[in-house]
């Protein structure tokens, strides 16, 4: 697992002082001897803030729990432990024609975690979050209960758990149905645009016109070339192949740096190259599915670039008409402090809705940004972003998140308490503890003062 054991992607929270194993999780929630607060299952660490530590308490390990239980050729819905990756429900169904419907940037992620985090991906507009292809699952909870869930069968649990954080209880397995696909290859197309003027003309034609739909901005750019960018579109190509392969072995960064190798001066190179290098050609080519979804899977333990203080990742969304205002508003703030953004990633949500009671996509554009960890300058430049973004009617993505405020996240999430209520007692995270519980105070605090 990329950076050190039982931490967070971003690096930026300390890792875990307390862990253990699935078994032993298991055995004490049969049990019912777990204690409040004192639990969080921890998946693949891929987590880029602390909705996966539990500071506190401990965590447990759920990657053993990774069997494939079964898998139906026709329908392609497959039943899998919780700590299975998605690249392994990828290199199992592939061979039949069958592709999850929703991926996020990286396959290393775990059933459980996908689910708890409900992530989305390139197709948002047309298939919705993960979420939304969860046929059920089966959730442990501290009463010593397993509960089967499903839109029909403790929907209550299902809805919540669905993008809970991990705060309802154990997710042990999950069934969810795959999309059936011509080929895992992918049809591209990379259109470049200007400015975000003609990024946001192209955007709703190229979501009707196309599965995948993502933009790239490079964030560095200044003056009569602010907000260019390139779109990529793709489709599964109607012949290519249905073999499955690993990626994360052709490089991997071996150590951690001492300082931040994703500064300015490289970044400013990178996005020249990477624009001309993407954008020379606007004819559709094809590209192996791991280059279109996963590009830094190709490159173990990339988030140790940041240098040993770890990255901070902010990513909002906003109504779509207020979008052309304030995504470049959020992208002037971060120029404004110098602050470069490695990746700097623009698309447009759609309406499918999510079964989750809780869930950050909702329609309108999302814009994420990445900067590395300099201390109080970026804390005070993502606290801005945060402004930005609520006063504008957005929200900022908490599964992302390692340091926004209560009143943050209270903004985004006015319905937060209804978690809070089906919320396991002896489950909790580093994020709900600095958010939901800090509102749930300052609420007993005012009703006592009333």
């Amino acid at each position: 697992m990329a950076g050190e054991p039982f931490q967070s992607f971003g690096l930026a929270t300390p890792p875990a002082p307390n862990v253990i194993s699935a078994g032993d999780g298991i055995a004490l929630l049969k049990q019912r001897k777990a204690k409040k607060g004192a639990l969080l299952a921890y998946g693949n660490g891929r987590s880029y803030g602390d909705s996966c530590q539990n500071e506190a308490g401990t965590l447990v390990d759920m990657r053993p729990l990774a069997r494939i239980r079964a898998f139906n050729a026709e329908t392609g819905v497959i039943e899998a432990e919780s700590g299975a990756l998605l690249s392994d429900i990828i290199a199992h169904a592939a061979p039949y024609g069958f592709f999850p419907a929703v991926v996020p940037g990286t396959q290393f992620v775990t059933l459980g975690g996908a689910i708890a985090n409900d992530v989305h991906g390139k197709n948002h507009h047309r298939r919705g979050t993960f979420g939304c292809h969860v046929e059920s699952l089966t959730l442990l909870r501290s009463d010593g209960q397993t509960y089967h869930c499903s839109a029909t069968d403790n929907a209550w649990l299902f809805g919540a758990t669905i993008g809970g954080m991990g705060l309802t209880g154990l997710i042990v397995s999950a069934s969810i149905r795959l999309m059936r696909v011509p080929s895992l290859d992918i049809v591209e197309t990379a259109t470049p645009f200007r400015n975000l003027g003609e990024f946001f003309e192209l955007a709703e034609a190229a979501d009707m016109a196309n599965e995948y739909a993502v933009a790239w901005i490079d964030q560095l750019a200044g003056g009569h070339r602010s907000g260019r960018g390139l779109l990529f579109t793709g489709n599964h190509a109607e012949h290519g192949s249905h073999a499955a392969w690993q990626a994360g072995g052709r490089f991997s960064v071996p150590f951690q740096p001492p300082f931040n190798v994703l500064n300015r001066p490289f970044l400013t190179v990178f996005n020249a190259v990477y624009r001309w290098k993407k954008g020379r050609s606007t004819a559709p080519r094809h590209v192996g599915y791991q280059g279109f979804f996963f590009p830094l899977d190709g490159v173990g333990n990339w988030n140790r670039l940041y240098g040993p203080n770890g990255l901070f990742q902010h990513q909002s969304v906003v109504p779509e008409n207020v979008a052309r205002q304030v995504v470049p508003a959020l992208l002037a703030a971060a120029k404004r402090t110098g602050q470069g953004s490695f990746l700097t990633v623009l698309k447009r949500f759609g309406t499918v809705r999510s079964p989750a009671l809780l869930s950050f996509p909702r329609p309108g554009f999302t814009l994420t940004l990445d900067f590395p960890n300099r201390g109080q300058a970026t804390l005070a430049l993502l606290k801005e972003l945060d402004r930005i973004t609520v006063e504008a009617g957005g929200a900022v993505n908490p599964y992302k998140d390692a340091r926004m405020g209560a009143d943050i996240f209270a903004a985004s999430f006015p319905k937060w308490h209804r978690l809070e209520a089906i919320r396991d007692p002896a489950f909790m995270s580093s994020f709900w503890a600095r958010t939901a519980k800090q509102l749930e105070e300052q609420g007993d605090a005012t009703q006592a003062a009333e």
